[in-house]
């Protein structure tokens, strides 16, 4: 049997200030949900988590400001700890993810345990 190492996906998104309609909010629950779940019948999601929209920056020197860091226009909404045989098959599970329909993008990443 192959032993499944830990990947972490990264989801980023470019924000915006346009709230959408709650039936945009209901499809995407419903994709998120479906994505989510998908992975956690396979028995290999470990945690995944939403973001927050509030949050503080600590700069050089222990200076802080206040938001989100964005990078290229974008900032990470949540992430997603699954198991694979190896990052290819962890990049192929991310694929099917839905924040890459909104114009996003998913970031995949091995774990490294802290022992």
């Amino acid at each position: 049997m192959t032993q499944l190492k830990e990947f972490m996906l990264l989801f980023r998104y470019e924000p915006s200030n346009e709230e959408p309609t709650p039936k945009q909010l209901e499809e995407m629950h419903r994709h998120w949900g479906e994505f989510i779940g998908g992975i956690a019948m396979q028995g290999i999601l470990v945690s995944t988590h939403q973001l927050g929209f509030e949050g503080k920056k600590i700069v050089a020197h222990h200076e802080t400001e206040d938001g989100l860091y964005i990078a290229d226009g974008q900032t990470i909404g949540g992430n997603m700890v699954l198991k694979a045989e190896s990052i290819e098959s962890a990049t192929e599970l991310a694929k099917k993810c839905p924040v890459l329909f909104m114009g996003g993008t998913v970031e995949v990443r091995d774990v490294i345990p802290m022992n």
